[in-house]
């Protein structure tokens, strides 16, 4: 099946890409490379996978791509992810989060997809829930601007099933750790801790650390998208662990995977709480085991563990 990813070059979007071609798909990757790192493609692209470096912005050039290869499938992942860059610049936010989401709605309709899945957020929507864990039909009160577009985007994946038929589905992750984030980029707290494990250096936790998040493994996000792909499912679903795990628990997890193979994890620095991160995040994912038929499988010492095998 020829099939579209944004972003494919990222974190989430090369293990996925990584999926489909082992599945047998035609792939083709649109991605900037502002984040996203070709390397990650490597396996990918030698099996056939093609790279179009494009910026979802560039409706002309996104355009271009869709009537070459004129995908069944396409996985929206790209997106501007900083939550921090989103509060000091909300204008560049929207325009990728926002305007590039319409340029990939609009170039799926034109050439004919059949099925698109967006991925979306879940903490990043919700913001500090009354209600945990929590579900689909909690009122989004995000507390950046990136929750802001990236709820806008939901939006306009809604419209175009409902003004134009098309088949769209938006897939609110929790916080998604595993191979290939970046441990010195701009990346999850997972990945920057498993960092500083593997360097020596002082972990930095914003806030007291009691903060929670539902962290949930790649390769279980990468199995949401693959049957969300399958189903008809629309409107949006919760893919996370559906548990909690507070910061200071994720050290003391990474403090014991690293001692199983000699390193030692240096006790944090405590600075203060950052601006649009919310306080508690966990997210109810009971329609996704009962409509989409997934589970989520690798727990939180595992995923760690698979992490730091890669690393050393």
């Amino acid at each position: 099946m020829d099939c579209i990813v944004t972003g494919g070059a990222g974190f989430i979007g090369s293990n996925l890409v990584d999926a489909l071609i082992a599945r047998g798909d035609q792939v083709a990757v649109i991605d900037n490379l502002k984040t996203g790192k070709a390397e990650n493609l490597a396996a990918a692209t030698a099996a056939g996978a093609v790279l179009h470096r494009v910026d979802v912005r560039d409706a002309e050039a996104l355009g271009a791509v869709f009537a070459q290869v004129r995908p069944a499938l396409v996985f929206h992942l790209a997106a501007q992810i900083d939550v921090r860059s989103s509060v000091d610049d909300p204008r560049a936010d929207a325009d990728v989060n926002v305007g590039g989401t319409i340029n990939v709605l609009a170039a799926a309709l034109e050439h004919g997809a059949r099925r698109v899945v967006n991925t979306s957020t879940g903490g990043g929507l919700y913001g500090d829930a009354e209600l945990l864990p929590t579900p689909e039909e909690h009122p989004v009160r995000p507390l950046a601007p990136y929750g802001q577009s990236k709820h806008a985007a939901e939006g306009y994946f809604a419209l175009y099933t409902r003004l134009h038929g098309l088949s769209t589905v938006s897939l609110r992750y929790g916080n998604v750790y595993g191979p290939r984030q970046d441990v010195h980029g701009e990346a999850g707290v997972v990945a920057i801790f498993c960092g500083c494990l593997m360097d020596g250096t002082t972990p930095r936790i914003f806030g007291d650390g009691h903060q929670t998040r539902d962290w949930v493994e790649v390769g279980d996000v990468v199995t949401a998208n693959l049957l969300a792909a399958q189903s008809d499912i629309t409107g949006a679903l919760n893919i996370g662990w559906g548990q909690e795990t507070s910061v200071l628990d994720l050290v003391r997890e990474l403090g014991a995977a690293g001692a199983d193979r000699g390193l030692r994890l240096a006790a944090p620095d405590f600075l203060p709480a950052r601006a649009g991160e919310v306080s508690r995040s966990c997210l109810d994912v009971r329609r996704a085991r009962t409509e989409l038929g997934w589970t989520p499988r690798t727990t939180l010492r595992d995923g760690l563990d698979r992490i730091l095998s890669g690393l050393l």
